[in-house]
């Protein structure tokens, strides 16, 4: 693991610390700094401009397709860059790192042409459809299907935990389109107009109000036969590829979340006296030391990355495992520092009525640390659960035998 970056490494690293003291609000980042609910919407719809023209959405893809054709270390040296300033540097998370560089992969030159310039630009808002109320973990038994009928493929079926389905233009999902094939064998990945007849999107309410989480039912919708990514039939080997991409440059700045979060955590054990408590203090030390081995980590896979020496599907499957039990593990911490305030509704309210960090009902004011034990609980399931990452590591890193299947 070598930690030194080349030198023109750290001349880009200059070059995109200059654009962001350039084009960040005066203040961002020092103590006391906040924005009105209108400020930041104003922002938001500002900064992402910014980034298109400055070329920095998406700025790892090729120059012909409207990117910067970034090394991978200058890829790293961005996400870090941006990571430090806690700069947005997303249009759009589904299009940007999922489907995005899918498309640029697998799709047609006419597929790119028509999806790519709104993937950078942000004018197109996506969604993932994998998930099934059969086909969680076992993805491969998905049962929504598509039937070509003349030039459209017509889609019926269910998909769940679909985030942010009720704000996407498309959705990229995985359907059956070959009943009769094995069951890894007959899908395809479609691009779907979401604004349409015969798509119905429910929210899922959570706890804390918020309804990121949707089902989406699909009645007869359609799409055209030309959206078909990787071609007909291929959709599980593409979608593997679809779960894979960005590990490479987030790989040093995946922890900083953490490491941000654990220093509020740190700071509540202090101020109500729980951090005199040995117990806590082993508790907080323990999460302190799994922050700095996914920092490790982080570094290791870099290397990895460089020199072609890695395995991406078992390592992705470590690190997922290890930093969403971490989290779950922390936030029960953090609740547990808390304790009885930890039961109170502490977030703050604005003038609008809505509160600082809900997105869901601006009668439950949860605070960061609270929405993010509500959301830790998600972690350890979204993206594969835990158990099926331990049977990936057995039998691709450790050479174990195949779970044995249910009668």
């Amino acid at each position: 693991m070598d930690l030194t970056y080349p030198p023109e490494a750290e001349a880009f690293r200059s070059e995109i610390r200059s654009w962001l003291e350039a084009n960040l609000p005066e203040g961002w980042g020092t103590p006391g700094f906040s924005m009105t609910r209108e400020e930041r919407r104003a922002f938001n719809q500002a900064w992402t401009k910014k980034l298109f023209d400055g070329g920095w959405i998406c700025a790892s893809w090729p120059k012909e397709y409207g990117g910067k054709g970034l090394s991978l270390m200058e890829s790293v040296v961005l996400n870090e860059e941006f990571a430090r300033a806690e700069a947005p540097l997303r249009a759009d998370f589904f299009g940007d790192t999922l489907v995005g560089p899918t498309i640029l992969q697998w799709g047609t030159e006419e597929q790119k042409q028509q999806f790519i310039p709104g993937i950078l630009n942000g004018t197109i808002a996506w969604c993932q459809g994998f998930s099934e109320p059969e086909a969680g973990s076992d993805l491969a038994s998905l049962k929504t299907r598509a039937e070509l009928d003349g030039d459209e493929w017509v889609i019926n079926g269910q998909k769940v935990w679909t985030t942010q389905a009720q704000f996407a233009d498309y959705i990229f999902l995985l359907a059956r389109t070959d009943p009769d094939a094995p069951k890894h064998a007959g899908i395809s990945y479609l691009l779907v107009p979401m604004k349409q007849p015969g798509i119905e999107v429910r929210p899922i309410p959570q706890v804390d109000g918020s309804a990121d989480f949707n089902e989406v039912f699909f009645t007869n919708a359609r799409c055209p036969v030309a959206n078909v990514v990787g071609g007909v039939n291929n959709g599980w080997k593409v979608a593997m590829t679809t779960l894979g991409f960005e590990r490479g440059s987030s790989s040093t700045t995946g922890y900083r979340r953490f490491l941000r979060e654990l220093d509020e955590v740190i700071a509540a054990a202090r101020a109500n006296g729980r951090a005199q408590d040995p117990l806590v203090r082993q508790r907080l030390a323990r999460a302190w030391s799994k922050v700095k081995i996914m920092e490790i980590n982080g570094y290791r896979s870099l290397t990895d990355a460089l020199n072609g020496t890695h395995h991406m599907a078992a390592l992705g499957a470590c690190n997922k495992m290890f930093w969403s039990e971490y989290h779950r593990e922390t936030m029960e911490l953090a609740l547990d520092i808390l304790g009885l305030d930890g039961q109170v509704l502490t977030g703050e309210i604005t003038d609008e009525g809505d509160s600082r960090v809900q997105r869901g009902r601006s009668d439950y004011p949860v605070s960061d640390l609270q929405a993010s034990f509500f959301f830790s609980r998600s972690e350890t399931i979204w993206g594969g659960t835990a158990e099926i990452q331990r049977n990936i590591v057995g039998e691709r890193v450790l050479g174990l035998a195949k779970e044995p299947k249910p009668a």
